[in-house]
């Protein structure tokens, strides 16, 4: 297969949905992980590819090493060539206050997010170097790489952790021609957000600097930016893609 191997970790709703489209679009053969239902992630890929796109579902735990790497295997497999691209996306949130998260809601939001991350990365780094092409890595972070949210501990404990591990991996990867970078998403309107809070929009657009929620649609551009040509130079950086929102201090006028 001639185009380069993009790999992205849950993409089968919400943002890693949108950007498994952008990819492809952009001319990457697609290989991303799911771990619910296989249902919307078949479906995304067996739509992809009748439009004329290289793409393909796998299921995949991303908080098992095991899984991890027979899943990135399979997709060398498939593309017959190493991935230029990873883009660690997958998360979960868990909502309840400090007192009252449970043990196993923590252990899965920190497995996932901050644990997916690392084991991707390393995976993937790995052959990334023994290839000696470089490459790039991009993970997605949250307000909560800065922020505290109420009722978000362990998510936003593992987004902090992803903000962090951005820097150390690029500090380590950039002797390989590897950079790795994070994009740090605002308040976007997906699917999950919309079953979470009706009213999302109502809530966030009044705060946001440019007037509106984000949709993945937004994320897309950044993710491409640090994949491409024009930030080969740049890495351990974090790109805010929140409207403005996280630039502004709390005030109570508008």
């Amino acid at each position: 297969m001639s185009k380069p191997l993009a790999l992205l970790t849950g993409g089968s709703t919400g943002i890693g949905h949108h950007l498994v489209t952008a990819l492809v679009e952009a001319g990457y053969a697609v290989a991303f992980s799911y771990r619910a239902s296989p249902a919307p992630a078949e479906a995304l890929a067996q739509d992809l590819v009748a439009r004329g796109h290289a793409a393909r579902a796998l299921a995949c735990d991303v908080g098992d090493k095991v899984q991890v790497e027979a899943f990135v295997g399979a997709a060398i497999a498939w593309a017959g060539q190493p991935p230029s691209l990873l883009i660690n996306n997958a998360g979960i949130q868990a909502w309840a206050p400090l007192l009252d998260l449970a043990e196993d809601q923590w252990d899965d939001v920190l497995r996932t997010n901050l644990k997916g991350c690392f084991l991707n990365t390393q995976v993937v780094g790995r052959i990334m170097a023994e290839a000696g092409q470089g490459g790039a890595i991009v993970n997605i972070g949250s307000g909560c790489n800065k922020l505290a949210f109420p009722n978000l501990v362990s998510y936003t404990a593992s987004k902090g952790g992803i903000e962090q591990f951005t820097k150390s991996a690029a500090v380590e990867l950039g002797r390989y021609g590897i950079t790795v970078n994070c994009v740090a998403p605002g308040a976007i309107a997906t699917e999950r957000t919309a079953e979470e809070a009706p009213d999302y929009a109502a809530s966030w657009a009044p705060i946001t600097p440019l007037g509106r929620v984000g949709t993945p649609e937004d994320i897309a551009g950044p993710v491409l930016f640090f994949a491409g040509p024009g930030a080969r130079y740049v890495t351990g950086q974090t790109l805010w893609v929140d409207g403005g929102v996280f630039s502004r201090a709390a005030w109570p006028y508008s």
